[in-house]
């Protein structure tokens, strides 16, 4: 079945990304978009949905529209306004919304905007006639129509990684830390995690879990970088994450690019300080006393290969205390891995690979409005552009922003004044004659 209805935009995937685009489309009467994802219903990192957990940066940043639009009625605070809980977080004092309920207000947002359509799989994407031609499947009956649009927004996110030496199949009491929640009943069985990773998630499930260790739980925590770090968020260095930086930052070679992208893990990949301090805490009251906890944290150590051991169930872990480059062996029987997601590009895309622009490398080469296509206005790209806009691609805060670009580009006109110059610092070199 072939819908005759061309569409302004069609959007795949529906992450908080592409939900906040299609509600800061809602308004925008000129365009008519579609959004698809192929999950039966938004649901935001479920493995991880820990009861107190909260996201890392203000409700204002991490909310869907706000940066954009304050006024919106799909704004966090007008969701609290709605359900009878504004009052309620005001008198929480804390701008960090829980994890938790973020799930909830999108889900309250997706429920409203009738064009976002899920249990819906993209099956094939070609162009024909100037049109994008989108083959969709209905996960539950089967059913399959064809839609056209004059634009895409790729909006496909990311999946979880894990070493390139892992065989899950071979390997059942290995799991990624996204798959935590499911598999907490039978860890706390196994009466024991080793958990690998630097990170937030790794370090969540290990606060999640170390109450436990007063009942015997064994709890062991190795990383590969040299300490246990906090991620960075003092007010100077957070100007880094500015649409300044986005600009100084896309004007830079490839290569400049992709070196300073290595030195800024601490941007991005640590810890929330008042985590780190949680942690620590909880250890300082649990050995009062003296009292002995059967828990190890390790940094320097790099996994380097993980196969079953002779006993039944356990597993042998290879590790390389990186600063004495001693190899060591761990053995556990059951591991998390908290090793991050990548960007994996969706396998639709191979029919319109003629119109899609590439790096030497292979990489997107994604244009200062989020295009990647070869006119440079069609098809644009969500959350997978860090290695030409920064460190910030992934972050919720960067959402409302990026997609005023989108819409503002789409439309010809500025429907949403993005920022552009809000950091008192300066990053490159100025053209202004300094005053003395």
């Amino acid at each position: 079945m072939h819908t005759k209805q061309v569409y302004s935009i069609i959007g795949i995937g529906i992450g908080p990304f592409n939900l906040g685009l299609a509600a800061l489309l809602e308004p925008v009467k000129e365009l008519n978009a579609l959004f698809f994802d192929q999950t039966d219903a938004f649901d935001w990192h479920p493995g991880l949905m820990l009861q107190n957990t909260t996201l890392q940066d203000p409700f204002m940043g991490t909310d869907l529209v706000t940066m954009a639009d304050p006024t919106s009625r799909f704004s966090f605070l007008n969701f609290l306004k709605k359900t009878g809980r504004l009052y309620q977080f005001f008198i929480r004092h804390d701008f960090y919304m829980l994890r938790r309920e973020y799930n909830v207000y999108c889900k309250w947002v997706a429920e409203q905007l009738p064009n976002c359509r899920f249990s819906h799989r993209v099956t094939k994407v070609s162009y024909q006639n100037g049109l994008y031609q989108v083959t969709v499947s209905h996960t539950r009956n089967g059913e399959t129509n064809t839609y056209q649009a004059e634009r895409l927004v790729i909006g496909t996110g990311t999946q979880p990684q894990l070493p390139s030496f892992i065989d899950k199949a071979q390997l059942p009491g290995v799991i990624h830390s996204s798959e935590y929640l499911a598999a907490k009943e039978n860890i706390l069985q196994q009466g024991a995690l080793t958990v690998v990773g630097s990170g937030q998630s790794a370090a969540e499930v290990f606060y999640d879990l170390l109450p436990e260790a007063q009942r015997g739980f064994r709890l062991h925590w190795f990383t590969r970088s040299d300490r246990f770090f906090p991620m960075e968020h003092s007010k100077l260095t957070l100007e880094i994450s500015s649409p300044d930086y986005v600009n100084y930052f896309y004007q830079l070679p490839a290569d400049r690019r992709a070196s300073i992208l290595r030195t800024q893990n601490s941007l991005s990949k640590g810890i929330n300080y008042s985590l780190i301090d949680q942690i620590y805490d909880t250890l300082y009251e649990m050995t009062v006393g003296g009292k002995k906890v059967p828990v190890q944290l390790r940094a320097n150590c790099e996994l380097t290969s993980i196969e079953p051991a002779l006993q039944d169930k356990l597993y042998n872990l290879q590790f390389t205390q990186v600063q004495q480059q001693e190899p060591f062996t761990h053995q556990a029987a059951s591991i998390l891995l908290a090793t991050g997601y990548r960007y994996n590009e969706p396998a639709f895309l191979q029919d319109i690979s003629e119109r899609i622009c590439r790096t030497r490398n292979g990489a997107f080469d994604v244009q200062r409005n989020y295009t990647i296509d070869v006119n440079q206005q069609e098809i644009f790209l969500q959350n997978a552009e860090t290695h030409t806009h920064g460190f910030t691609a992934p972050d919720l805060s960067m959402g409302a922003y990026r997609n005023s670009w989108i819409i503002n580009t789409i439309t010809g006109k500025e429907i949403y004044q993005p920022e552009e110059r809000i950091a008192y610092q300066e990053f490159g070199v100025t053209r202004l004659p300094l005053s003395v």
